[in-house]
């Protein structure tokens, strides 16, 4: 009976016995052209996710990080988490100003984070929902990288403190390919988060499409079949067999550790959100729709005809509940701004105190510690009985060479960065298809014994004994659910290192949802900062279309600053720039700025997105070295690398003033010392392309007063850096001391709808072709 008169209460809360009382409805009849995408015809889930946390709030799990799309998610916030009502009502007032920057979000796409009291166990609870845009599965992964690094920094090895509860849509939870995905890195040793409570809120219907022209399947729900997941099929009109699905679900998560799914089969009372008319597709369906008897009224005649409770109970309850909505709407109309960080699913507490956003971080270290790094990292394992491929003993003599000699090329500068920084105490994680050796077999982080399975040896976790831990993982074959489960992760704990590889630079195509959604503009929507990295294999070597391009213009076309406005150059402009710029991209073509750039990322006073255009055939380029003398104490990133050989020491004699980033570099190095012009050539390059070195580019105009300015890259003209490069360039010039401000010229591939060609004649012939023009004097 306690149950029952439980499952009422929790019905009555949410939707009560009448209009007054219920809180769907209170919103429907304030705000009756507002969206709200309401709970009607699946009010069950409310109490269902309650004896959720219930159930595994008695069995020991004091965290809960929540994913959902935007249906019911204000029922959420207000009943389940206890968000004030006030904070939630606001949002509904047309009067009510950001009082932050950023643009802010709808308010049924927001997060939150509580600690409260479970009332039922009498343990307090921690629970995170999470901000979702309204590509309705793309949080999905992002949850699953939270759980998994929560669990982790709490040695919660066996998700008993921490879990995850994922809802869904029955159409999007067929339809969308990242729900497979997600699936398929639940029993993943390195992504795994030891089970996951699934919940289809099943309307029977996805927007306007009948269930009949939108899925193959007979059940919405028969993807979870592929990791063989329990689903128990439960009818949304009967609460008490909801709640019993809802404890045996929790119940197997707990005893196994395995995902559960329950399929709440409801429905829809109105169209898509509250405006919408369902008659125009569903005529049949919305006749027996407003016909039936909403679950409240249903289940509180139940509960009177079998004398569970009595009238007046109903009524009290009805009132209790219609006070508390009515005096949160009096506070929310107290209320003059929305504070979007009252949103934050996760807050990083203390990260932002006594930090000086403006203190330009100090990246180099003693030279003792980049030899003891390099040592350790090109060193066979100390078991003599391992058996090292002797390719890797080749590599790991090659690299003590280098050691000795004080020199790093890209995989050793990339080991030397992450080694100082887990020495330091910062957790760093590598993920990616093939990333433990590297698509193109130049990292070798994992050293695996030719005659014994699963004995392998990870150098960088055996630098010393206070060191963080080193976590490199190869992905399943996913981008989408991949990336999005490492956004997860690295918004969990800022003092951590989260990177996420391609396998080639263009395969983040089919991750675009979660770069778009979550990492170009999740703090300008939500205020949530973010400082994953991404590795994005680029640089064309005719390889053709599909394995050139990581589609670099996309990444700049995001970057939110002002290509026309000429900043001010102060103290302080470098951190300002990174401050204010949404995601920093590079290009680098120097192991010692790979190093430098990324420990900037950890030691910068905020979080910013770090994009990198990563090499493919700079990994073994003899040209692409760097000295451990540009790693140490006092050396720092170079947003542009000037000219550094004979054109420099006569400036006034150059013609021409190519600027260019990335590899390309090299070959206009080469190709200038075949024409001999050395002296009347200058290279620049732009390794941080995003934000724009304003200040170090006109430094270089005014240095080469009379040298004709050139843009210079490999891609074609309508793709990589040039159309976000160019209208920068010319502001800078019309700040500049030249008497001639003309516009800047652009060398290299002709525009085209490929990336690259297929056929690599083509491909050396367009090579040639835009490397003559740019030694080219008397064009």
């Amino acid at each position: 009976m306690a149950n029952r008169v439980r499952c009422l209460s929790r019905l009555s809360q949410n939707f009560g016995f009448s209009s007054s009382a219920r809180l769907e409805e209170f919103f429907a009849k304030k705000w009756p052209s507002e969206k709200r995408f309401g709970l009607e015809g699946c009010e069950v889930l409310i109490p269902g996710l309650k004896t959720i946390i219930d159930v595994s709030s008695d069995l020991g799990v004091d965290t809960f990080i929540v994913g959902m799309p935007h249906r019911g998610r204000l029922n959420v916030l207000a009943n389940v988490c206890r968000k004030p009502l006030a904070k939630i009502i606001c949002q509904f007032h047309s009067n009510i100003k950001p009082a932050e920057e950023g643009s802010g979000d709808v308010k049924y796409h927001l997060g939150t984070f509580v600690e409260r009291e479970n009332r039922m166990t009498n343990k307090q609870v921690k629970i995170a929902v999470c901000a979702n845009p309204s590509h309705l599965e793309a949080v999905g992964p992002v949850v699953q990288g939270k759980t998994r690094a929560e669990q982790y920094y709490r040695g919660d090895k066996q998700g008993k403190k921490v879990m995850s509860i994922l809802m869904h849509g029955d159409a999007a939870f067929a339809g969308q390919g990242v729900v497979y995905e997600t699936f398929h890195l639940s029993d993943l040793p390195a992504y795994t988060t030891h089970g996951t409570i699934h919940v289809v809120v099943n309307n029977q219907i996805g927007f306007t499409t009948d269930p009949r022209m939108s899925r193959s399947s007979p059940y919405s729900t028969d993807v979870a079949r592929v990791v063989n997941a329990p689903i128990f099929h439960v009818n949304a009109d009967y609460p008490e067999d909801v709640n019993y699905a809802c404890k045996i679900a929790a119940e197997w998560r707990a005893t196994f550790q395995k995902d559960v799914v329950i399929d709440l089969v409801g429905y829809r009372r109105y169209g898509h959100n509250e405006i919408d008319q369902p008659m125009f597709t569903q005529p049949l369906m919305y006749k027996k729709i407003n016909q039936q008897t909403t679950v409240k009224v249903k289940y509180a005649q139940h509960l009177l005809n079998t004398g569970v409770v009595t009238e007046e109970e109903l009524t009290a309850e009805e009132q209790k509940y219609q006070k508390i909505l009515e005096e949160g709407n009096v506070l929310a109309k107290q209320e003059t701004a929305m504070h979007n960080r009252d949103w934050l699913d996760s807050p990083w507490k203390n990260f932002f105190e006594h930090k000086d956003p403006m203190q330009r971080p100090e990246t180099g270290i003693n030279l003792k510690t980049l030899q003891h790094i390099a040592k350790v990292v090109n060193s066979p394992p100390p078991d003599k009985e391992f058996k090292v491929h002797p390719g890797i003993l080749r590599i790991l003599k090659s690299g003590r060479d280098m050691e000795k000699e004080k020199m790093a090329d890209w995989a050793l500068g990339e080991k030397l960065a992450l080694g100082s920084l887990l020495m330091e105490g910062y957790h760093v994680r590598l993920s990616g298809q093939d990333s433990e050796r590297g698509t193109f077999s130049h990292r070798h982080s994992v050293i695996h014994d030719q005659d014994r399975d699963k004995k392998f040896y990870v150098p960088l976790n055996h630098l010393n004994d206070s060191q963080a831990h080193f976590t490199v993982c190869n992905s399943s074959l996913s981008e989408y659910a991949v990336l999005g489960f490492e956004v997860g992760y690295a918004q969990t704990n800022p003092n951590s290192l989260v990177i996420w590889e391609a396998q080639f630079g263009d395969f983040a195509n089919t991750a675009q949802c979660i770069i778009d959604q979550f990492i170009s503009s999740g703090q300008d929507k939500w205020m949530r900062q973010l400082g994953i990295v991404l590795f994005l294999p680029h640089g064309m070597e005719g390889m053709g279309p599909e394995h050139s391009s990581a589609r670099l213009e996309r990444f700049l076309q995001m970057c939110n600053d002002d290509s026309d406005l000429f900043p001010k150059i102060d103290a302080d402009f470098v951190m300002q720039q990174l401050h204010e710029i949404n995601m920093i991209v590079v290009n680098c073509t120097t192991p010692a700025n790979l190093f430098h750039v990324i420990r900037r990322q950890i030691y910068l006073p905020f979080r910013k997105p770090l994009i990198m255009m990563s090499p493919k055939s700079l990994l073994r380029h003899p040209m692409a070295r760097s000295k451990f003398d540009e790693m140490i104490e006092g050396t720092k990133f170079r947003r542009l690398i000037p000219e550094e050989g004979g054109a420099q020491e006569d400036p006034t004699s150059v013609e021409k003033l190519l600027f260019c980033t990335g590899k390309v570099y090299y070959e206009l190095v080469k190709e200038r010392q075949a024409n001999n012009l050395d002296e009347k050539v200058a290279i620049a390059r732009i390794e941080q392309i995003s934000p724009f070195p304003f200040d170090l580019v006109q430094e270089e105009c005014n240095k080469y007063s009379s040298a004709k300015i050139c843009w210079v890259q490999e891609e074609h003209k309508n793709q990589g850096a040039w159309s976000y490069i160019q209208p920068r360039l010319d502001t800078v010039l019309r700040k500049t001391t030249r008497r001639d401000k003309g516009a800047v010229r652009y060398i290299g591939r002709p525009s085209a709808a490929s990336p690259a060609c297929g056929n690599k004649r083509m491909h050396e012939d367009e090579r040639n072709v835009f490397l003559r023009t740019a030694f080219e004097l008397n064009d």
